[in-house]
């Protein structure tokens, strides 16, 4: 059942996007890094659906059980006080009936919010007609507006992500979809991919919403895209490959060396993570 508390987190969540100041969304892939982000001070999470998956031993593409990354989530959102919007990929089915069953389980496992794709998991690097794409956003908030949760719909294209048709053409096809998104019911759109500044700044132009970007090595700052208008930076699977990377060095120095000297220096301690992870309580309610 939908809490207050939770109608509550997803009216903040959707403020967020409202205001001029930048909404810096990083993504996490367990309990543990949700609780790092939210230590720190983000004021909301996102789940990245790369790190979930590889989290539960699968590779990102919906390769992963939907069973499994709702509890993935469940574990997130109850792990943190502060909103979390969950990456659903392309809804974990072709039809709307089955986007708005994901949408109902993602809502009921906590979270406020959800990334839903445009591109055809089945097919490689292919992406729903337009119409289609629309239904499915359609079906996601009609499936939120009868749980009784105001979710934020973050309508994400893979136009550019995938290299959708001639290069010349790939703005104008995503601020096409983008635009039907929003008007199907999405709150966010998000252009997914590597953007330059001229692209960023007429994609603030010409999305009639709040434009989602990602943040990748050689894009502006938070602060320049800020500049630029862009409503909200996510970090994608960028966090969990950087721990990813950490964890591959200090295998390949223990292997080596057989030393343990990894363990010490500014490692948090074993107290500290437990005090970390100690803020909520495994059967916390959401």
């Amino acid at each position: 059942m939908v809490s207050q508390l939770q109608i509550a987190k997803a009216e903040a969540f959707r403020q967020m996007h409202e205001g001029r100041r930048i909404l810096v969304l990083p993504n996490a892939w367990d309990a543990a890094s949700a609780r790092i982000f939210e230590d720190v001070g983000f004021k909301a999470v996102a789940t990245t659906s790369a790190g979930v998956s590889y989290t539960a031993g699968y590779p990102d593409g919906e390769a992963i059980p939907r069973d499994d990354m709702m509890t993935m989530v469940r574990w997130i959102a109850r792990s943190v006080d502060v909103p979390v919007t969950a990456d659903i990929e392309s809804g974990f089915g072709d039809s709307p009936r089955e986007v708005a069953e994901t949408v109902r389980m993602i809502i009921e496992a906590g979270a406020i919010g959800i990334n839903l794709e445009d591109s055809i998991h089945s097919s490689g690097s292919e992406l729903y007609d337009l119409s289609s794409a629309v239904e499915r956003i359609r079906a996601a908030r009609a499936a939120a507006q009868s749980a009784g949760i105001p979710i934020v719909i973050n309508g994400r294209t893979d136009v550019f992500l995938l290299g959708i048709g001639e290069k010349a053409s790939r703005f104008d096809h995503a601020v096409r979809r983008l635009n039907a998104y929003r008007e199907a019911g999405a709150d966010c759109l998000y252009p997914i991919g590597y953007l330059d500044v001229p692209t960023i700044a007429a994609l603030t132009k010409a999305i009639k919403g709040p434009l989602n970007v990602t943040g990748l090595p050689g894009m502006p700052s938070v602060a320049e895209l800020e500049a630029l208008g862009v409503a909200r930076v996510s970090t994608a699977s960028g966090p969990v490959r950087v721990a990813m990377t950490a964890i591959r060095k200090m295998a390949l120095k223990l292997a080596r060396t057989g030393t343990f000297d990894d363990f010490g220096g500014d490692t948090i301690t074993h107290q500290a993570a437990n005090a970390l992870m100690s803020h909520r309580s495994p059967t916390a309610k959401t």
